[in-house]
Parts: C-alpha cells; sequence; structure tokens
C-alpha cells in the first residue's frame, strides 16, 4: 500500500528524512514502524513568506515490493532492422532508447567525441580559446544539453510523457530528486556518466554508437531517403532520425542546396547576465543572510514584452559559470552551466529578446537568414574582443545608462573579459529592447538592476534558427519518405526533456512507417 501526503516544512526540516517520515507517518495516522520506505514525489520553495518554507508531496510505502518507478525494458536488436539516428543528443538518445524498447536497432552516428573526451575539448577551448569544430560545447555525445547544467524543466507537457524521459534518465544513474523537484536538473558534472550508461545500453542491446562520425549527404532515390554518407566515405542504410542538434549550420545549408523544405523561424538573441549568487540569494529569499545551509542558491524568472516582443530570462543557472560555446575558429558565443551542487559564487541566465524573420535587415532574407544573422554577430562579437573569445562585457547599470563601463567585476568566465558599448555591438532593435526590459525586472525587483552584475556578449544558440519542414502526423518530411526530421535542430523541441520526447515520437514514427 502507498499513500501520499502534503507537508509544509521549514528548510531545515525538509532536509532530515527522519523528521519527513515523522511527520508524515502522523499525517497518515500511521506508525513509524509501519512505513518501509518513504519518496518524496514533489519538493518546491515557497519564498513568498517570511521565513521561507518547503512544501513537500511525500509518498510513504508499507511494502517492499514498492517502486518509486517502472524500470524500462529494452529488447536485443542486433539482428533487427537498423534505423539511422544522426547525432547523440538528447533527441537522439532517447530515440534510440525507445527503438530498443520497440525492438529496432538504433545505429547512432555522432559527429564529435564521446562525452569524456569532449571534456579535455571544452577545457582546451576555455584555457586557450582553440575550437574543435566537431567536438565542443554543441557537439560531441551528449550534445548541447551535456554541458548546459542539465535543466529538466519543460513546458511542453502536451508533446510526450515527461515522466518516462526523467525515470529513464534515473535508470540511467541521476538521482531520483529529478523526479520531485519543481525544477529538476542533473548538472554537469554528473551527466556524462548518465550519457555513457545510455550508451551502454544501447550497445548492449544490440545497437551501435559511431563517434567522429559526421553525416555530411543523404542517400536518395527519387523521393525515398535510404541511408547515409558519412566525411570518410563510410554509408549506413536505414530510414533516418535527423537529430543533429540547434548549431549543425553545415547540415541546414546541405538541406538547402538540395532544395530540400526549409523555413526560417523565430530565435532569441541576447546577453548572458552574471549576478554576485549571494545577492540574487537575498532578492529571491528576502532575508538579509541570502540562503541558509538549508537552501539551495536561488534562482529567477523575468519576462517582459518590450514593443511587441518578448524579452526574458532563460537558462538559468543558480551556483553556475558563463562558457565560451562557438563551435568554429572566429566566432564569439556564450552560454551558462553548472554543477549539481550549483555552489559556485555566481548565478548567470540568458537574457534574451524574441526576434522573427521579419525583424531582420534586408540582406538577411531568405530561408537560411535568421541563421545568417546569427553567426555575423557571433563573428562582429569576435572582432569586438580584439579578435580572441574574451566577452565583450558591461556592467548593467552602464549598458540601461549608454555609459562604456570603466572597469568590470569578477566573473566566472574563465578566457576574460573586454570592457566594451554593447549598444554598438548589437544592433538597436536588440539592444534598446533589453535596456527597457532590465528596467522593469529592476522595478519588479529593486535588486536585480545593479551595476554589480554584468553583461557577456552574445547569446545566440538558444534554439535553431530554421525549421525543417514535416507533417506533424508521421513526422516524416513531406518530400522525402525515410527522413524524421527530430528534437531541437529540426526546429521542433527546446530543451533536453522537450527534445527527449520528440526523439520518442520520432522513434515511434519510424516503427509505424517500417510496419513493425
Amino acid at each position: 500500500m502507498s499513500i501520499d501526503i502534503q507537508l509544509r516544512l521549514s528548510p531545515k526540516e525538509a532536509s532530515d528524512e527522519h523528521i519527513i517520515r515523522n511527520r508524515a507517518a502522523k499525517k497518515a495516522n500511521l506508525a513509524e514502524q509501519a512505513i518501509f520506505s518513504q519518496h518524496i514525489l514533489r519538493r518546491s520553495i515557497d519564498a513568498r513568506r517570511h521565513p521561507v518554507v518547503i512544501d513537500l508531496l511525500v509518498r510513504l510505502f508499507t511494502s517492499a515490493e514498492e517502486r518509486l518507478y517502472e524500470p524500462t525494458s529494452y529488447q536485443q536488436v542486433a539482428d533487427a532492422k537498423p534505423v539511422i539516428v544522426v547525432g547523440a543528443g538528447p533527441a537522439g538518445l532517447f530515440a534510440a532508447l525507445k527503438l530498443l524498447e520497440v525492438g529496432i536497432k538504433p545505429i547512432v552516428l555522432e559527429r564529435g567525441a564521446d562525452v569524456h573526451e569532449r571534456k579535455k575539448d571544452v577545457a582546451l577551448l576555455s584555457r586557450t580559446g582553440q575550437v574543435n569544430p566537431e567536438s565542443n560545447y554543441s557537439f560531441g555525445e551528449g550534445g548541447a544539453g551535456a554541458f548546459s547544467d542539465g535543466k529538466l524543466y519543460t513546458r511542453a507537457t502536451k508533446r510526450g510523457d515527461v515522466s518516462a524521459v526523467l525515470t529513464q534518465l534515473c535508470q540511467h544513474g541521476a538521482s531520483e530528486d529529478i523526479l520531485s523537484d519543481a525544477h529538476p536538473h542533473i548538472g554537469s558534472d554528473k551527466l556524462p556518466l548518465v550519457i555513457e550508461a545510455i550508451r551502454k545500453t544501447i550497445i548492449s542491446h544490440g545497437g551501435e554508437v559511431h563517434f567522429h562520425t559526421k553525416v555530411t549527404a543523404l542517400l536518395r532515390k527519387s523521393d525515398q531517403v535510404y541511408g547515409v554518407v558519412c566525411a570518410d566515405g563510410r554509408t549506413f542504410n536505414g530510414p533516418v532520425i535527423l537529430a543533429t542538434g540547434h548549431s549543425a549550420r553545415d547540415m541546414y545549408r546541405y538541406l538547402s542546396e538540395q532544395q530540400i523544405a526549409l523555413e526560417p523561424k523565430a530565435l532569441a538573441i541576447g546577453v548572458r547576465l552574471e549576478h554576485p549568487q549571494v545577492l540574487i540569494d537575498q532578492m529571491q529569499y528576502k532575508q538579509a543572510e541570502g540562503r541558509t545551509p538549508y537552501l539551495p542558491a536561488a534562482e529567477y524568472f523575468f519576462v517582459e514584452q518590450v514593443k511587441g516582443r518578448g524579452v526574458y530570462s532563460f537558462c538559468m543557472c543558480p551556483g553556475g559559470f558563463v562558457i565560451p560555446a562557438a563551435t568554429e575558429a572566429g566566432q564569439q558565443v556564450v552560454n551558462g552551466m553548472s554543477s549539481a551542487g550549483r555552489n559556485g559564487d555566481f548565478a548567470n541566465s540568458a537574457m534574451v529578446v524574441e526576434l522573427h524573420p521579419e525583424d531582420l535587415p534586408e540582406q538577411f532574407s531568405g530561408t537560411l537568414g535568421m541563421l545568417e544573422f546569427q553567426e555575423a554577430l557571433e563573428r562582429r562579437c569576435y572582432r569586438f574582443a580584439g579578435n580572441s573569445i574574451k566577452a565583450p562585457a558591461q556592467r548593467m547599470v552602464d549598458f540601461v545608462n549608454h555609459v562604456v563601463s570603466k572597469d568590470l567585476p569578477a566573473t566566472s568566465y574563465i578566457p576574460g573579459l573586454v570592457s566594451s558599448d554593447l549598444h554598438k555591438l548589437f544592433p538597436a532593435f536588440l539592444s534598446e529592447r533589453l535596456a527597457l526590459a532590465f528596467q522593469a525586472f529592476g522595478k519588479k525587483a529593486p535588486r536585480f538592476l545593479t551595476n554589480d552584475a554584468i553583461l557577456l556578449a552574445a547569446e545566440t544558440r538558444t534554439s535553431s534558427p530554421v525549421r525543417i519542414v514535416r507533417d506533424e502526423q508521421t513526422r516524416m518530411h513531406p518530400q522525402l519518405n525515410g527522413l524524421f526530421p527530430c528534437g531541437e535542430g529540426a526546429g521542433y523541441a527546446g530543451g533536453i526533456v522537450s527534445a527527449a520526447m520528440d526523439g520518442v515520437a520520432c522513434a515511434l514514427a519510424v516503427k509505424d512507417y517500417l510496419g513493425c
């Protein structure tokens, strides 16, 4: 038998399993010794009042046979029909897991390195500015999600079964806390082991995973895709789930050259905003001491409509650090990440402006116009920083007041900063909206708008700048049978969980296509 109990506790009480069990048992009218185990189904912080309280939904189990979730079973598929999965990010990996589940053989082709080799490549990028164009923060096992904090919160609950994604992550080594936290995350230090475990599951059940295997073309006969060609000349045959991620510009250009239907889509572009974490803790917990030992690093979310476009925070990393995220030489791109403990000295978040294709200057019209604008801005940032991956930066109030910062505060960004006038770096339709939004955010949370915070440019890789057209019923490209555009790179997802769910949906669509 299981019983669900709601509790409201202090942060200290909520950190003690014995107190949780005692309070829950009393509320359920059970003796503590009758409880075999307990699991927290939902945990959220209510910081609207002082002192802060923790709301818990606790499930009490009275027998050993009961479990929090049922592990997914996978079939042996070594001799089954093959499906090519291009990309080993969340969409590709979860497509592969679903294929195993339904008895189809996934052959995963990843242009970059395995997740452990990737660590060396991204460390080299931070220390020296040397970009490996095939193995970086976007390309390689785990995709862009592997080194971006592992945030698992999504509003796309209608796209699929969120719990199935989370439980499979737990099955592969993630903490069961992700099943209960209101804003779950795994942490960039923990994700590599989870991703490696998923790879081992794929291989041990008869699937294949190939690294340093860049897909450069589709094998086609009339309106049929029957495989792929790789940069080293190898070919792989089967229907294709195309899950290349949001930075595979070479694939977008290939598809465009082949006159395979694409369309531009909205994109959000801006800066990475970094505050001292203690300031965000004080602001959000409304207490001078900031957070106590029993509270996590505080988060925030802001959104404002400015001149007809949304300006909002995105990918907030409490206790995190800012990273260089270029995928080619001559680009300057920033992103954010944090470890599982979220115990760094700084909080960072993307602060971005929603852009539509019609917002762009005339020279960026056309199907790839948003991609070309994104790319041009990254190269402009690189030149602004003296042809380096140092970040053009400005204090927050100075930016609002159009003042070049005389000096810059400490930062988590290892390559360093260059004091810059970001209004000259960005087009006015971006910079003016950002400045007005910051003023509005400062009114909502007076301590937020401060010169102790800095803007680092530029945050450009929030999502794909292109959508690969597909039929939403079959999830297949309308021109090409056997091609299944998938995930964030295809323009149909916006984070780890939504990409994973899209991977699952595409795998099921392939199953129907094959008649399995």
